[in-house]
């Protein structure tokens, strides 16, 4: 008669399924109490797990608060692009509003905001957002305006990084600093007023 060896439990879909409790905890914690009173021991006791856990997987709060907005896109299918209708004004019309949308969405601005101090006070945070999010979005974003600079859509010498910048800038810092309301009509004239300055001359 032989034996059968029982099968141990799935340590790695353990481990998903705390890793999704945490980034899950961070997130809603964050919203509800604010990034300062944000603790590990807080998302711990929300996720059910122990905080050596957390710390076993990352440095910081910011650490997981930033994982948390990665793990926001995880499951989308397709690689990402900017639409393309061949209307560059007309698509970076819809990408501003949607981006407009996002921002003044009350349960990510808290998060957002917060996540965005953490990256300016903590140098290492800011390299990985810088090499995970930024550098990955930025050259999505270049991808289509180099798209319309092949048509003839903006000047063939046009630095692509400071079109990106030229656009997103204004959008981002109006939300960061609150200088004035986020609106589809500021991001169709942001947009207008941009290419004006981007497109070929003569």
């Amino acid at each position: 008669m032989t034996t059968r060896r029982q099968s141990t439990p799935n340590s790695s879909r353990r481990s998903d399924a705390s890793r999704r409790a945490i980034l899950t905890a961070a997130f809603d914690l964050v919203g509800e109490v604010g990034y300062a009173k944000l603790s590990i021991e807080g998302i711990a006791a929300r996720a059910g797990v122990g905080k050596q856990t957390i710390y076993r997987w990352w440095p910081s709060k910011g650490a997981v608060l930033f994982d948390a907005f990665l793990a926001l896109s995880e499951g989308e299918e397709g690689e990402a692009a900017l639409p393309d209708t061949g209307d560059l004004e007309a698509d970076l019309k819809t990408v501003m509003r949607a981006t407009v949308v996002e921002l003044s969405d009350p349960r990510y601005d808290e998060p957002m905001r917060a996540l965005t101090t953490e990256i300016a006070h903590d140098p290492g945070l800011a390299a990985v957002y810088r090499e995970r999010l930024d550098e990955p979005m930025r050259e999505i974003k270049k991808r289509r305006l180099a798209i319309a600079q092949r048509a003839g859509q903006l000047a063939g010498d046009l630095d692509l990084d400071l079109a990106v910048d030229v656009l997103w800038g204004p959008l981002l810092n109006r939300w960061l600093q609150r200088t004035g309301p986020l609106t589809p009509e500021y991001a169709d004239n942001l947009v207008k007023t941009a290419l004006n300055g981007l497109r070929p001359r003569g």
